[in-house]
């Protein structure tokens, strides 16, 4: 049985190595917890997941694999505290539905009549008031009511009655092939770190102070300043148009840098870079800043992010007066170039999902610009932007 789950892990591209089944393996030899599927589940997640994007398709390999396993075993207890069900029965039922559960004899009279019916069923049923089935008013079973329940074979909560719930899956979002979202994006940007101690000596230093007051013989207290990411980004967003679809995101991605990175500096431009950019949109027309004065000010140390779905003609890229707004002199391609040039360490994100990038041809003349360094706006393409960034 264990071998099987491990080569559908593998499978499944969930990186599990021989040396972690081992250590799962080694676990259970020692008892390390009770046999119950439940505690089996975080055991194995624990031990055999490295990366949080890989939890959805455990959960989807252990539910196939032990499928069937997760009925109530002999001697079930549930470990609730009486104040909870007390506070939770006042919260949510009515009188009604109080007197019901009194009637049936509280949650642990529920739970041993779920270990006896399990073992008198024999067969799937549907509706009704006793047997484990769908629908019905049964308190065993799914897509019924009843207002004490556990539910058994459903993926979500019809009623939110259920006390206990079997089957659920908690981080389909985490997948690396969805779209991402502020959370997943703050997970995906920390690969993008460089830590150093700078700044004032407001952090006690333990390690030193006990190493500094063994040799002196008396108390050396050592302070040491804050450990912190200096990494440096800029971080340009294409804004308007075609990009209007992808408000949202954007608008996640730069909460999610805001918060990750000490050093970042934004700015906009409409679909190309050309000789200025700005920082409010409202006041784009009076106040922008000539894109010379941005390459000037930050040194070639600054880790550069373009966030944009290269969606236009392609006339905007590569030719003066390509623009759709004024009349740009120079065409964008010479200030992407300029831009590439400065900073070795640059990538594009781009929001539009990859496999319709071939369809459009400014894409691909963007993409060449980038000397290849696009990636798509999922957890998996940041992941790989922000791989690439290191290096650089």
């Amino acid at each position: 049985m264990f071998l099987r789950f491990f080569s559908e892990l593998r499978a499944a591209k969930v990186p599990v190595s021989l040396r972690e089944y081992l250590l799962l393996m080694e676990a259970l030899d020692k008892d390390v917890i009770d046999r119950r599927i439940e505690d089996f589940y975080f055991l194995s997640r624990a031990s055999l997941v490295k990366d949080e994007k890989n939890l959805d398709k455990f959960d989807r390999v252990f539910g196939h694999v032990f499928k069937g396993l997760e009925t109530v075993e002999d001697g079930i207890t549930a470990d609730i505290p009486a104040e909870w069900l007390k506070a939770l029965t006042e919260k949510f039922l009515t009188d009604e539905e109080k007197a019901q559960i009194e009637a049936m004899g509280g949650f642990e009279k529920l739970m041993e009549t779920l270990q006896e019916r399990l073992k008198e069923q024999k067969e799937r049923h549907e509706g009704g008031n006793k047997w484990i089935g769908s629908g019905g008013t049964s308190p065993f079973g799914n897509n019924g009511y009843n207002p004490e329940g556990v539910r058994i074979g459903q993926d979500k909560s019809r009623h939110g009655r259920a006390v206990k719930v079997w089957d659920k899956r908690e981080y389909k979002n985490l997948d690396d092939s969805v779209e991402l979202g502020t959370r997943n994006i703050k997970v995906a940007l920390r690969r993008l770190r460089k830590f150093a101690r700078q700044g004032a000596l407001d952090e006690l230093d333990l390690n030193g102070t006990i190493r500094g007051t063994a040799e002196k013989g008396y108390l050396d207290i050592q302070m040491r300043p804050e450990r912190r990411n200096t990494i440096k980004v800029l971080l340009f967003f294409d804004i308007g148009g075609s990009m209007d679809g992808h408000i949202k995101l954007c608008e996640e991605l730069f909460s999610a840098a805001r918060t990750e990175f000490k050093h970042l500096e934004f700015f906009y431009f409409h679909n190309c870079l050309y000789e200025a950019v700005w920082k409010d949109n409202r006041r784009r027309q009076v106040e922008k800043i000539p894109t010379f004065e941005v390459l000037h000010k930050f040194p070639h140390d600054y880790k550069v992010i373009f966030v944009g779905d290269a969606t236009m003609s392609p006339y905007e890229i590569t030719y003066p007066g390509g623009s759709v707004e004024h009349w740009n002199e120079e065409a964008g391609a010479i200030w992407m170039s300029r831009v590439t040039d400065i900073y070795q360490s640059a990538v594009w994100l781009n929001p539009t999902p990859e496999r319709h990038w071939d369809y459009t041809q400014s894409i691909g003349v963007m993409k060449q610009l980038m000397n290849d360094r696009m990636f798509p706006l999922t957890l998996d393409g940041l992941d790989k932007a922000m791989r690439e960034l290191v290096r650089g």
